[in-house]
């Protein structure tokens, strides 16, 4: 059952649905920066970049009426008024994230980075590595707020 002026929130990788519940405001990663969407916002289609996604007022979840947070890595987002739905090359909550792994994976962002030479595309992967290792160390970090 619907409820009324709450968005109805998926967020979805290849492996599973990770959530499909209500919230008043979700804020989300895009590429360019943080956006956050209202009930009734104008449909919108957006690359999402390396983050999290914060739902205020979720309803359906472990914290019923508080917030909760998702890491995610790449993809996109559909906007509609009433609904968000997210489709992420990754996603977890930040409690599950391995934060070694996470420090491999930034280690070899930065390899990456010193071997780029003068090639735009692979200093374009290395920023792409540096970014999601840093994020999901970001959001480990804070796994308790």
């Amino acid at each position: 059952m619907a409820e009324e002026n709450k968005l109805r929130v998926r967020l979805v990788t290849p492996e599973r649905i990770l959530l499909e519940q209500f919230a008043d405001a979700v804020e989300l990663p895009a590429k360019t920066g943080y956006m956050e969407v209202l009930y009734g916002h104008a449909p919108l289609l957006a690359e999402l970049g390396a983050g999290d996604v914060t739902l205020h007022g979720a309803s359906g979840g472990e914290n019923p009426g508080n917030s909760e947070r998702y890491n995610v890595s790449w993809g996109f987002v559909e906007v509609l008024p009433d609904r968000v739905t997210i489709l992420a090359n990754d996603a977890q909550v930040p409690s599950q994230i391995d934060v070694s792994a996470a420090k491999q994976q930034l280690d070899h962002g930065h390899e990456l980075w010193n071997q780029a030479g003068d090639d735009a595309d692979k200093y374009d992967q290395a920023n792409h590595v540096i970014h999601e290792a840093e994020a999901k160390l970001a959001s480990a970090e804070n796994k308790g707020q």
